[in-house]
């Protein structure tokens, strides 16, 4: 017990490395999702992130970007607490029986124009909870989907990029 006591006081810490992802292309980045929802809807972007009933894998990734390194709020992009002040609803895995009323009541009460992002591979399709008794099924399954971002969990500049794509598309079309 003492050796285990004394090289957790002289051992370093383990933790990972800092995110690969340049400075200047997330800058960019955030900056030009910023200026395209000012563009489109006259203001900044706000989102409301929803759990339809993921592990939360997907959720850490979302809350890194508000983080020191991504923070977005700096570029007009803000998380919301209600759907009533949000423009996007950010859904993450499978749609679960116990969230599919609150899902669809919260996909209600935003106002137009609104959109629904399906985050990561269980949203998309279910992931490792395709064959769950307690699964309704993806977020298509509910509402009306407007992108999908795959990956398990999807990295936060891949959200960053969907979004704009998102957005630019919409004033498109």
């Amino acid at each position: 017990m003492r050796r285990m006591l004394l090289e957790g006081l002289f051992r370093r810490p383990v933790t990972e490395e800092a995110p690969a992802v340049a400075d200047a292309e997330l800058e960019e980045l955030a900056a030009r999702l910023g200026a395209v929802a000012r563009a489109r809807l006259g203001r900044s972007l706000s989102i409301r992130e929803v759990d339809a009933g993921s592990c939360n894998g997907c959720e850490l990734e979302i809350h890194a970007l508000n983080n020191s390194y991504y923070d977005v709020e700096r570029f007009g992009l803000r998380f919301v607490a209600s759907p009533r002040h949000a423009d996007v609803l950010m859904v993450t895995g499978p749609v679960t029986a116990n969230m599919r009323e609150g899902l669809e009541r919260t996909y209600a009460a935003t106002p137009a124009p609104k959109w629904v992002v399906a985050v990561g591979d269980c949203a998309a399709g279910c992931g490792v909870f395709r064959k769950s008794y307690a699964t309704i099924g993806s977020v298509s399954a509910v509402l009306p989907v407007d992108l999908v971002i795959p990956g398990c969990p999807p990295e936060p500049i891949a959200m960053l990029k969907g979004l704009i794509g998102l957005i630019e598309a919409s004033a498109r079309g």
